[in-house]
């Protein structure tokens, strides 16, 4: 089960706003995680997020979130960002990383607006 962090709205298109996260999660640099657009329909867009570990193809994947990209209409997006860390091993070292990553997502789509 999925626990919703909090929500904003910034503008672009869904597709739109999902490359730009994209690219905002490269330039972070010092992130250890996965930003993958993995479902989505005429309104909506879902991205997961995973902490990654391990190196060339040995990495495993461990998802942590879900930011769910939703069109509400003038080229406006509303930004989902839930946590998905239930039962897991290094749920409290994971969370941290969720909420570090979280907090500097939404502060440069709302520095952008």
């Amino acid at each position: 089960m999925s626990e919703k962090l909090f929500e904003f709205m910034t503008a672009g298109s869904p597709r739109a706003v999902s490359g730009a996260i994209e690219q905002f999660t490269i330039g972070l640099g010092s992130l250890t995680s996965v930003i993958v657009p993995w479902e989505s329909d005429r309104t909506t867009l879902t991205m997961a997020v995973a902490s990654t570990q391990g190196e060339g193809w040995a990495l495993e994947h461990t998802n942590i979130g879900t930011i769910r990209l939703i069109d509400v209409g003038n080229e406006t997006t509303r930004v989902e960002v839930l946590s998905d860390l239930q039962n897991h091993a290094e749920q409290q070292r994971l969370a941290n990383l969720f909420a570090r990553f979280s907090s500097q997502l939404q502060s440069h789509f709302q520095a952008a607006q």
